[in-house]
């Protein structure tokens, strides 16, 4: 079911017509503080450091003579930066770059480095490849324990935070990880699908009750980074572990991919390293 459009003027679940010519002004940013203030988080206390890592599967242009040129690429978001990049609006103006002629690979990098920037408010960091750069690789898995062969019973389908608890024993470091994490657009309703992974270090993490939790986004309506900012925030509050770090992968829709990732800060940020079903 579609959920209230929180941007009104956002391009996300209208029909639109598609511009093959270089068009910024296609970009739309949503501020991330209207989720946060939910969460009770503040501005200026943000509990967590991260980014959100976007790779872009449908990136082409033109060269001086005519000639397309494709690549993939890579965009790192800064979790404090003080917007959110709208998904469909990003698609948009990936795509208005089909037809625009560019000196070079470079000058693409420089201007996708500025418009992003400018609708995040923050500095954001490009990397594009040629696809002969890449070598054959199968997806990989976190090196941790995969939750979702545990035999338990589910029958709640929003975010019940009351289901994490801790086990009595001594502290332990683990990476926890399942493919169960589901919520659903907050603007179109469709399905958003991802792995998520939780590495801490603090009391055991009662993991019948944690896979619980991860199931109980499944009727929820949430943007990505915001979905990982509810679970790190809920795991802090509920569970108080030493050091945290949640990061998901979610599969791509139109060319993209988004895989956010917090941190308190005594863990490095996860590697760009897609799943399975990525």
């Amino acid at each position: 079911m579609s959920q209230p459009d929180p941007s009104p003027h956002s391009p996300l679940g209208k029909p639109t017509e598609y511009r093959a010519d270089y068009a910024p002004e296609l970009l739309y940013p949503i501020p991330r503080q209207l989720k946060r203030d939910e969460l009770g988080i503040r501005p200026d206390a943000l509990p967590f450091v991260g980014e959100d890592i976007w790779n872009a599967y449908e990136l082409s242009w033109l060269n001086p003579k005519g000639k397309p040129v494709v690549a993939l690429g890579t965009f790192r978001v800064p979790a404090d930066s003080p917007n959110l990049i709208e998904s469909k609006s990003l698609k948009l103006y990936l795509n208005s770059f089909n037809q625009t002629a560019f000196a070079d690979q470079d000058a693409v990098e420089a201007i996708l480095a500025r418009d992003l920037s400018a609708v995040a408010g923050a500095p954001v960091r490009i990397s594009l490849k040629q696809p002969s750069a890449y070598s054959p690789a199968q997806p990989g898995y976190p090196a941790g324990i995969c939750l979702d062969e545990l035999d338990i019973s589910c029958d709640t389908y929003q975010p019940a935070p009351e289901l994490l608890r801790t086990s009595d024993g001594p502290v332990v470091e683990e990476t926890l990880y399942s493919h169960l994490l589901k919520s659903n657009c907050l603007v179109t309703g469709q399905p958003d699908w991802a792995m998520v992974v939780i590495r801490y270090r603090g009391r055991p993490l009662d993991r019948a009750g944690l896979l619980r939790y991860l199931v109980s986004f499944r009727g929820h309506h949430e943007f990505h980074e915001q979905c990982v900012e509810r679970i790190y925030c809920d795991l802090s509050r509920r569970c108080a572990p030493e050091a945290l770090r949640v990061h998901a992968r979610y599969t791509r829709r139109g060319g993209l991919d988004i895989n956010p990732c917090r941190s308190s800060g005594a863990f490095p940020l996860a590697d760009n390293i897609r799943a399975v079903r990525q």
